[in-house]
């Protein structure tokens, strides 16, 4: 049988020996946040994890790698007005994930990949990078794990070229992922507009999800089938492992 490439499911031997073999360190990053009428709060930890875990699981015989415990509460202030949501503050954020990295370091490991899945996660990911480089000493990569995979979800989705919110592909994605969750007589209200309509290019604003789309959804889930969330996720899980095999992320 073979080891679990799950942090969470091993022994502190076992992780020492990852750390020793040199093992990749993947963490997953998330939200808990309003998707619509028809998904639970949790679609983004739930699809960072099996995202993460089904590409170690690809890559694990060739290459050591770990996938940490999911960060499940990231940047969602634009989710509030909904209820069932919980966000954290810049400074919060930037605090928790370096204490989770140096808790990463200190066990000897080497390399991270963070790999968020959350959209309004992404510009403070960014913005972190230069006070993790500074702070630690870990070679830290941040990727989006639907950023990898842009193109292959073109050709799959009939609505949409990638992942928008509670829409064609994050349900399919759920459909796959914990089909249980999934309210599908909820599915005829799951639609919204096919975009997040924002000002002028260049110009930044802050809008909150409530005055974009009423039923919370961007997007049409109604499109959503578990053929479309299985060959997702298989373009998911192969696109971050990609990323984790290339010699480039680690140059």
């Amino acid at each position: 049988m073979s080891q679990s490439v799950m942090w969470k499911e091993l022994t502190a031997a076992d992780l020492r020996a990852k750390a020793q073999a040199g093992a990749i360190v993947v963490l997953p990053v998330a939200s808990m946040e309003q998707h619509g009428p028809h998904l639970p709060v949790g679609v983004d930890t739930i699809l960072s994890e099996a995202v993460c875990r089904t590409a170690a699981e690809h890559i694990s015989a060739d290459t050591p790698v770990v996938v940490a415990p999911t960060l499940w509460c990231g940047m969602a202030e634009h989710h509030m007005a909904f209820g069932g949501t919980f966000t954290f503050d810049i400074p919060t954020y930037r605090a928790v994930l370096l204490s989770l990295l140096r808790s990463v370091e200190r066990h000897g490991f080497k390399r991270v990949l963070i790999v968020n899945g959350h959209g309004g996660n992404i510009a403070a990911l960014s913005s972190f990078l230069s006070d993790f480089g500074r702070e630690t000493s870990l070679i830290v990569r941040v990727t989006t794990y639907f950023d990898q995979v842009k193109g292959a979800m073109a050709q799959i989705l009939e609505d949409q070229e990638g992942v928008h919110h509670a829409c064609e592909a994050e349900t399919s994605l759920m459909m796959v992922a914990a089909p249980e969750t999934v309210r599908r007589e909820k599915l005829p209200e799951a639609h919204g507009p096919a975009h997040s309509s924002g000002p002028p290019a260049g110009i930044a604003r802050y809008r909150s999800f409530r005055d974009i789309t009423p039923s919370g959804v961007i997007g049409d889930a109604r499109r959503a089938t578990p053929e479309k969330g299985a060959r997702l996720m298989a373009a998911c899980r192969d696109g971050i492992a990609a990323v984790l095999r290339d010699p480039q992320t680690w140059s």
